[in-house]
């Protein structure tokens, strides 16, 4: 009995230390977001004046960054803030279709499954905003050679070195870490962020 009290005290030592690793892994990222400010606001006037102009934005993503789409794609329609009734805004996620995204991957192949649709539904005056974690994922690159063409101006949360992704988007937004779950809560985090100060925008602008 006496043993496995010692051996449940060394298990929450050690979990102990790793939350403590964790904690201090996303004080360095928030650290380096600090120093991505001025782009950050970039983005935050770039995304106002896209709805200010009566455009849309299209989001997307693979796996958990098709998560983070969807999930700003669903504040931006229904809101953020419980407290604060505003018009829906105007995103739209390419990751939410699934007889389109089947149809596409079976058809033309799983490459093709965002860039198919933005170029059905996108504007030049359309935003496009891509979440990757690796920035290499076939689909984004190919979603962002769309939007070239399109000349629709795109915006990438990346992670680690930005991938080939960060050749093709207008903005890339790089968060500087190889650790998959750390690069996601950081995108979560700072598409909060973004959002939040596109709303204070956006309500001075006396459009929502």
């Amino acid at each position: 009995m006496a043993a496995f009290r010692l051996g449940k005290v060394s298990s929450l030592n050690m979990k102990l230390n790793n939350l403590k690793k964790i904690l201090a892994e996303k004080e360095s990222i928030n650290k380096k977001i600090l120093k991505n400010h001025k782009k950050i606001d970039k983005i935050i006037n770039k995304i106002t004046n896209t709805f200010k102009d009566n455009s849309k934005v299209y989001t997307c993503g693979n796996g958990g960054s098709a998560g983070d789409a969807q999930h700003v794609a669903a504040e931006g329609v229904v809101r953020l803030k419980p407290d604060f009734n505003r018009k829906p805004l105007p995103i739209i996620s390419l990751a939410l279709d699934i007889s389109t995204l089947t149809a596409c991957a079976n058809d033309y192949g799983y490459n093709f499954v965002f860039s198919r649709s933005l170029e059905a539904l996108a504007n030049k005056n359309d935003l496009l905003i891509c979440y990757s974690t690796s920035g290499n994922s076939k689909n984004i690159i190919e979603v962002l050679k769309t939007a070239k063409k399109m000349k629709i101006f795109s915006i990438c949360f990346l992670g680690n070195n930005g991938g080939v992704a960060k050749k093709y988007t207008d903005i890339p937004l790089i968060i500087e870490n190889k650790n998959v779950a750390r690069v996601q809560e950081a995108h979560i985090f700072l598409s909060h962020y973004i959002l939040e100060e596109v709303e204070k925008n956006l309500l001075d602008l006396k459009i929502i």
